[in-house]
């Protein structure tokens, strides 16, 4: 892993990893290709001398063929990473989340790099029955975000078995963190959670607060990506990143208020078209062939996304 390509390199995971590849032995050079439509320079401000940044947008193909072209290992994190969004937007998702994949992996394959990490998404088991959900169970999509995503990841295993392309699927269970932007009505309900907190202002939660989601800590997910483009059990196989215990949204909120010291009872609202109701990850494949084991609890990741937040705000 000498010349790395990062797509959505300057969003939220995409930097964290970028500053976990920045402190890899034997990374020589860094490409982000990032429309910065939801990324932002800033994250990336502070290993800035050791970034190539590329703004455009991950369509582009003559943009996509030049900036795949010399990259030995790239991961895929360019996405409209929103259920609501695919929904309001179903075209758009389509080009983003699925196309846009076919043709880096085509590029991939024309310029011989040597392997793909893909970002997909626990959102491909949908409300298929059974706790916790395991890469073999039948996937159960109900939104076109799933649908895009489980397509990559069969586009992802077809380019591994037909050209030879080393590939791998991750599916990002709920992912949680410093430089998630909780202005976004498309963030994730932490990021959400934490600039309401801090605002001393009562959250709205979507339903009844009892639907519940297995939380991983960006950090945890480097270690995964990172373990993904090196191990050498990886190629053409999908494993599940989360850390194997769900918490209902009630109990991240009552956390939160513990650590903050304060008392807000949440509203309620009705529940959003396309959410399910309960996500945990079966994350034995990856403990055993990759060597994956999220370190960060529920209780510190919070404590250090509250401390970002706070430090972040004017």
């Amino acid at each position: 892993m000498r010349n790395v390509l990062v797509t959505g390199g300057a969003g939220f995971i995409g930097s964290s990893l970028v500053r976990g590849l920045v402190a890899t032995e034997g990374v020589e050079r860094i490409a982000v290709l990032d429309d910065l439509s939801s990324g932002k320079r800033e994250n990336l401000a502070e290993v800035a001398n050791r970034v190539e940044l590329i703004e455009g947008d991950v369509r582009d193909r003559e943009l996509l063929d030049r900036t795949v072209a010399g990259a030995d290992t790239i991961f895929h994190l360019a996405a409209i990473a929103s259920v609501p969004k695919t929904i309001e937007q179903p075209d758009a998702g389509h080009e983003v989340n699925l196309e846009a994949t076919f043709r880096l992996l085509r590029s991939a394959v024309d310029h011989r790099a040597r392997r793909v990490v893909f970002a997909a998404s626990a959102a491909a088991y949908g409300n298929a029955p059974g706790l916790p959900k395991r890469e073999d169970m039948t996937p159960d999509p109900q939104s076109p975000y799933a649908v895009q995503k489980l397509a990559g990841e069969m586009y992802l295993r077809t380019f591994f078995d037909c050209f030879g392309l080393e590939t791998v699927s991750l599916r990002f269970f709920n992912v949680y963190g410093p430089r998630q932007d909780p202005s976004s009505p498309y963030s994730g309900v932490l990021s959400i959670f934490s600039d309401c907190l801090l605002a001393r202002r009562a959250p709205t939660i979507f339903g009844t607060g009892e639907q519940s989601r297995d939380f991983i800590f960006v950090d945890d997910i480097v270690q995964a990506l990172l373990l993904a483009a090196r191990s050498p059990n990886a190629p053409g196989r999908l494993y599940n990143c989360g850390t194997g215990r769900r918490v209902s949204l009630l109990e991240v909120w009552e956390i939160m208020q513990r650590v903050e010291g304060v008392e807000l009872p949440p509203r309620f609202g009705p529940a959003r078209s396309g959410d399910v109701e309960h996500s945990e990850a079966d994350i034995s494949r990856a403990r055993s062939e990759l060597g994956f084991a999220p370190a960060v609890t529920i209780e510190e990741g919070l404590r250090r996304t509250l401390a970002w937040v706070r430090a972040s705000r004017p």
